[in-house]
């Protein structure tokens, strides 16, 4: 799986695409045999690993844009600007050198399409998944990290309308808190009359997840016509926030745009709006235990992943996985699993449905460590076997991935020194 990012690819200048970087790696992969999932990433970048920090930003000429006319940037009600993804409300507006949003997204993607179309069925195959928010998510911004605005496992903030000049006393609820509140603290999520649960709340939140979805609707509609010429399946991603899943309100969902509560199924309306595109619903967080999350944070992963599955089925869509952050451990790895196989509560026992992809996260030095290496080969044989293999011999599965281990002792050498980050 590899980001093949706009900031990089078409950052000095609009319309001028270096795929350079790109195609010797696509080359690479397909030379020995390799599968890529290539992801369509619009959005700011920040990873600190080990001794190193990367960054990748939007486009120069994108920001000098946004640094031009901020409410280009979602803005929330103190006025605080987000710079991690072009503001939904500037979509169709040809505010970046006389081009939409969505104009650049679409040129930039048929410029992919057209440059890697020899590959795209061959090396290209598995699917390619398009950004559509931060983090590469359908949501709104709402728990930032840089400078230390959010942390786990505060509320978030919603985001104003910022390219039509929505104010905020008219267009929000300003008794809903700051991102690192929790929702009882606030007047707007608390669980006894809510703000959330009266007329007001609902026409609110039902306006700010709609807002999303078309967004989601603008982007998908776009894709879809541009790669489906070539036979290439789409996935989209949403994210796993699980973090005061277990109130009534479920603040932070509702915050980054998901219109989720105790009596409202926010996954359903995003289900069924993949389903008409024939997109791959691909989600997060599915090698959590609710267990092993902060008791008085009322996280509960296991829960979410199960009423995301429902939603699934119910549209009829296909579901993917990725784990949120990097496990080693064989707990985490039953895990991945038991949620790939759903075989979660009620959705269990189903026929042979099961997600139709994983994506783990991530490859890096740690991954290569002999143990790791050698659970992660077990936990891919089994994932291979999928439902059929359930009742084999757990004892010759190990064996065969204890042999994999071996053979490949020289390749997993030589990718932990070239995956090791030099400062």
């Amino acid at each position: 799986m590899v980001d093949v990012w706009w900031g990089l690819v078409e950052g000095d200048a609009p319309r001028i695409y270096n795929w350079g970087g790109y195609s010797e790696l696509m080359e690479m992969a397909g030379g020995i045999g390799l599968k890529v999932q290539a992801v369509m990433s619009f959005h700011l970048m920040v990873l600190f690993m080990y001794v190193c920090y990367y960054s990748i930003s939007l486009p120069k000429w994108v920001v000098e844009e946004m640094n031009n006319d901020q409410d280009l940037a979602y803005t929330d009600q103190w006025g605080r600007r987000n710079f991690e993804y072009l503001s939904l409300g500037s979509d169709t507006l040809p505010v970046l050198k006389g081009r939409s949003p969505l104009q650049c997204y679409t040129e930039f993607m048929v410029a992919f399409r057209d440059n890697f179309q020899h590959l795209i069925g061959d090396t290209i195959v598995q699917e390619i998944q398009v950004g559509m928010g931060p983090a590469g998510e359908l949501r709104y911004p709402s728990y930032p990290e840089q400078d230390g605005t959010w942390k786990f496992p505060g509320i978030g903030a919603f985001q104003s309308e910022a390219a039509e000049k929505s104010t905020w006393g008219n267009s929000g609820p300003t008794d809903a808190g700051q991102y690192n509140n929790w929702p009882e603290d606030t007047q707007f999520f608390r669980k006894e009359n809510g703000g959330w649960n009266t007329p007001y709340g609902e026409f609110f939140l039902n306006w700010y997840s709609q807002m999303l979805l078309d967004h989601g609707e603008r982007i998908l509609s776009s894709t879809t016509s541009i790669f489906n010429s070539v036979g290439a399946k789409i996935s989209a991603k949403v994210a796993g926030i699980h973090w005061h899943y277990d109130t009534q309100s479920h603040a932070p969902e509702l915050t980054a745009g998901y219109y989720n509560t105790r009596t409202h199924d926010g996954y359903l309306p995003i289900a069924r709006m993949f389903a008409r595109h024939n997109v791959v619903f691909n989600f997060t967080c599915i090698e959590m235990r609710d267990h092993e999350q902060p008791s008085e944070a009322l996280c509960a992963p296991e829960k979410l992943v199960r009423q995301v599955a429902l939603a699934t089925k119910g549209a009829k869509v296909a579901l993917a996985g990725e784990n949120a952050l990097p496990r080693y451990d064989e707990y985490a790895h039953e895990q991945i699993l038991q949620s790939s196989l759903l075989n979660i509560g009620e959705i269990g026992g189903h026929g042979d449905r099961e997600m139709c992809a994983f994506t783990y996260l991530r490859m890096n030095p740690t991954l290569f460590e002999t143990e790791n290496w050698r659970r992660f080969a077990g936990l891919v044989k089994k994932m291979k076997e999928g439902k059929s293999g359930v009742d084999r011999c757990k004892e010759q599965m190990e064996r065969e991935a204890e042999h994999f281990v071996h053979i490949s002792e020289p390749l997993v050498l030589q990718e932990a020194v070239a995956t090791a980050c030099v400062p």
